[in-house]
C-alpha cells in the first residue's frame, strides 16, 4: 500500500524537474516517517522502487533517506539498498523498558511506601528535566505539589540529581547553568557542584527544600541492564519529618529498593562505563 504524500503545499520543480511539493517542516516529517514504515514492510530495498513505494520523485527520496541514514535509522549497502538503521534498536530497548518501568517499579515503590509513609516517586530523565512516571501519595497530610507526568528542573530536585549522577562536571555544569541564575538561598554553582560529587560517590541525592519550601527528599538511582542509568526514585516529605538525621537513615531503604528495581531490570550489580547519552 502506497503511503500518501499528499499533505498541501504549493507545487515547485524539484531537480529533476517533475512538479513536486515544497514540503513544511511536519510534511517532511511525515515523508520521512514514510520511508520507516516502506522500509520496514520490505526489507532492504533499492532507491527506484523506494520512490516507487512512496509516489516521490528519486532525487526527493534520496534527500530523505540520506537524512534518515545520517540519523542511524536507516542503513544503506551497496547493490541491496535501504535498512532499518541501529538506532531504531537503540530507541525499541529504550521504549520497551520506559513502558515496562513503572510496571516493574510499583512493587518495590509500594514497599517503601508502606515502611515509611512518605510520598515516593519513579522518574526518568527527559529533555534535560525529570519526568515523573509514577507517586505513591504519603500518608502524612502533607501536600507535595508533584503529578505524573509533570517535568520538573534537575538542579532542585533529588530525583533529577539522582538521574545524573554518573554524568561528569562539565556535565552537571551545564545543567546548574541551563536554570538561570539560582534564588536567594539556593546553593551557588560551586557548591551545587560539591554536593554533586559528594553524591556520586554515595550513589544517592538530596533536595534540601531547593525544589519546594519545607519539602525534603532522598533519591537513588535506578539502573539498567548495562549498568546505565535509567530512572531515579525518590522519598519526599515535610521537613519536620525529614531532618538530617532520618536522611540519613533513609539512604539505605532508599538505595535497597533502587537497586531491587535495577536488578528486575537486568542488572548485574556494575555501573556502566560512562554516562550514558
Amino acid at each position: 500500500m502506497k503511503p500518501s504524500t499528499s499533505r498541501g503545499a504549493e507545487p515547485v520543480a524539484d531537480d529533476e524537474g517533475a512538479a513536486t511539493k515544497s514540503p513544511s517542516g511536519s510534511q517532511t516529517l511525515f515523508r520521512g516517517l514514510d520511508v520507516l514504515d516502506v522500509v520496514a514492510d520490505a526489507g532492504a530495498i533499492g532507491l527506484p522502487a523506494l520512490a516507487a513505494r512512496l509516489g516521490l520523485t528519486r532525487s526527493t527520496t534520496h534527500r530523505l533517506a540520506t537524512a534518515l541514514v545520517e540519523r542511524r535509522l536507516l542503513t544503506q549497502t551497496p547493490r541491496e539498498g535501504y535498512s532499518l538503521g541501529p538506532k531504531l534498536l537503540e530507541l525499541g530497548y529504550l521504549a520497551s523498558q520506559q513502558m515496562d518501568l513503572p510496571r516493574i517499579a510499583r512493587p518495590h515503590l509500594e514497599k517503601l511506601w508502606e515502611e515509611l509513609e512518605d510520598t515516593v516517586h519513579l522518574g526518568v530523565l527527559d529533555d534535560d528535566r525529570a519526568l515523573y512516571l509514577d507517586k505513591l501519595t504519603g500518608r502524612r497530610r502533607i501536600n507535595i505539589s508533584s503529578r505524573v507526568g509533570d517535568r520538573q528542573p534537575i538542579r532542585s530536585t533529588g530525583l533529577g540529581k539522582a538521574l545524573v549522577l554518573d554524568d561528569d562536571e562539565a556535565r552537571w555544569r551545564a545543567l546548574y547553568r541551563k536554570e538561570g541564575p539560582a534564588a536567594a538561598g539556593a546553593p551557588n554553582e560551586e557548591q551545587w557542584i560539591a554536593w554533586m560529587h559528594d553524591y556520586s560517590q554515595r550513589g544517592v541525592a538530596f533536595d534540601l527544600e531547593e525544589n519546594e519550601d519545607r519539602i525534603r527528599c532522598v533519591a537513588a538511582p535506578v539502573r539498567g541492564a548495562g549498568g546505565h542509568v535509567v530512572a531515579a526514585i525518590s522519598v519526599s516529605g515535610a521537613a519536620q519529618y525529614m531532618d538530617d538525621e532520618r536522611m540519613t537513615v533513609l539512604v539505605d531503604d532508599i538505595r535497597s529498593a533502587a537497586d531491587a528495581i535495577s536488578r528486575d531490570l537486568g542488572w548485574n550489580g556494575k555501573r556502566g562505563s560512562g554516562a550514558k547519552t
